[in-house]
């Protein structure tokens, strides 16, 4: 039943679009994509994304993310990867996990397309990463591997390290963020901070906008009325990812042994993100 209803759901979601737009084309909207890694902001994102077709005709966000691992835990190959980024179309926006390979890269990075990419200090990464796979998701890979360890301080540890034996896999925090440094180089891509739209909402959301009429498509609300709608559409307690919302509540939980030893695996990580400027903090 779960599939039919995934399988119908681009229909009505089509159909309640032509109800709403009074059109059966929607073909001048350009193509969008949200783009994360996990436990970056994905779903906050996504929330504006759907915000989106609101205040522009698009028919549907797409229900699904494109992913690079499969639930069986292999890896997609990047031409299956890349034909899925390939079937979203103008009028749909979709999102997803996926890597700056070339293949992703030559589909995406075009300039009748708009991609927003979102990530996030690596310490609140880290915090929701062990929270989120702890207590809130025990098909996580790092589920019983975490419930196994005494407390917090030491899951928290494994998730800046990493993990590679006993069948579990997990790279560490600095290897997770070279991904990110890939997409900061692409042009046409947006790349957004999570903490921006917690702290200079407006600002953040006025820009994505901006994004949008770089293609040349206009928008066709007005600015003040499509940005009280995306407002609006932001609601973080509707995610079933939730859990604070806020940024900085990684010092909450970082002790000093937690800070030195981020430093050792990471180096200048933070300093290269802009988040701090040296390592003295």
């Amino acid at each position: 039943m779960k599939n039919v209803r995934r399988t119908l759901r681009p229909y009505g979601k089509t159909a309640q679009a032509i109800l709403r737009w009074k059109r059966f084309s929607f073909n001048d909207a350009p193509p969008v994509f949200g783009n994360s890694k996990p436990k970056s902001g994905s779903h906050l994102l996504l929330q504006i994304l759907n915000g989106f077709t609101q205040i522009m005709p698009y028919k549907y966000v797409e229900a699904d993310p494109i992913r690079t691992i499969k639930k069986s835990g292999e890896r997609r190959t990047e031409s299956s990867i890349a034909t899925d980024i390939r079937a979203i179309k103008n009028g749909v926006i979709g999102w997803g996990y996926v890597d700056a390979t070339p293949e992703n890269v030559a589909v995406l990075c075009k300039p009748d397309r708009v991609n927003y990419f979102i990530y996030r200090d690596p310490r609140d990464m880290l915090v929701s990463q062990v929270f989120f796979a702890t207590d809130m998701h025990e098909e996580h890979g790092m589920h019983a591997y975490y419930k196994s360890l005494p407390d917090f301080g030491a899951r928290l540890n494994v998730a800046i390290t990493g993990i590679d034996r006993d069948g579990l896999k997990m790279v560490s925090v600095k290897q997770r963020y070279e991904g990110v440094f890939q997409w900061l180089e692409q042009k046409h891509v947006m790349c957004i901070r999570f903490e921006d739209l917690i702290n200079n909402r407006d600002a953040t959301l006025n820009a994505m906008l901006d994004e949008v009429e770089k293609t040349g498509y206009k928008i066709p609300t007005p600015r003040g009325k499509a940005l009280s709608v995306l407002v609006e559409a932001i609601q973080p307690k509707k995610s079933h990812t939730f859990r604070s919302g806020k940024t900085g509540g990684w010092r909450e939980h970082f002790t000093d042994a937690h800070k030195n030893l981020f430093k050792d695996v990471t180096g200048d990580l933070l300093a290269r993100l802009g988040y701090e400027k040296n390592n003295d903090w």
